[in-house]
């Protein structure tokens, strides 16, 4: 895969085990506010690793290299029907917010699964994440509906929350 420049100097590239630390950083940083899921605490870079498709797995830099944001994807089944479809999520610095950096990374996302033949992406959000849900949609995502109560958020008192099922379909993979 190539590198690829985005607006106000960030680049998006393959993610490698040398950017574990950040990437780990972000994904806690995510968590600590309490809108980006329902786990608490980011998981060693070896279970990151096993649950993650390491040919779907960016990051976004800075000039000086520093890790801003990552998306990864993981498989939704291990049954062959269900190849092309893939569950993501996409984490951004907040430091890095509002920079575009989420665009550059869902953009980026989006080419290298369609190359590989990957016809849907899904997720799940927070509807109180609103930013998340803006950015997806600009992305060309939509949303299938809301799951109510569908967990409960341990470090919110055990309390139920709703995600919003959202996806994309690829209109080149038929």
């Amino acid at each position: 895969m190539t590198t690829t420049p985005t607006r106000a100097a960030v680049l998006v590239r393959p993610m490698t085990a040398a950017d574990a630390d950040a990437v780990l950083a972000v994904y806690q940083a995510g968590m600590d506010s309490g809108n980006a899921s329902f786990e608490d605490t980011a998981p060693d870079w070896a279970t990151f690793d096993a649950g993650k498709l390491p040919a779907h797995r960016l990051v976004a830099v800075d000039d000086a290299g520093t890790v801003l944001g990552w998306v990864a994807v993981s498989r939704v089944s291990a049954r062959p029907v269900y190849a092309g479809v893939v569950e993501h999520s996409v984490y951004v610095a907040p430091a890095a917010q509002g920079r575009g950096v989420g665009r550059a990374l869902l953009e980026a996302l989006i080419a290298s699964t369609e190359a590989a033949g990957i016809w849907t992406i899904q997720s799940g959000v927070f509807p109180e994440n609103t930013a998340s849900l803006a950015l997806h949609h600009a992305a060309g995502f939509r949303t299938l509906g809301v799951r109510q109560r569908i967990g409960r958020h341990a470090s919110q008192g055990n309390r139920w929350r709703d995600v919003v099922f959202i996806e994309r379909r690829s209109p080149h993979i038929h």
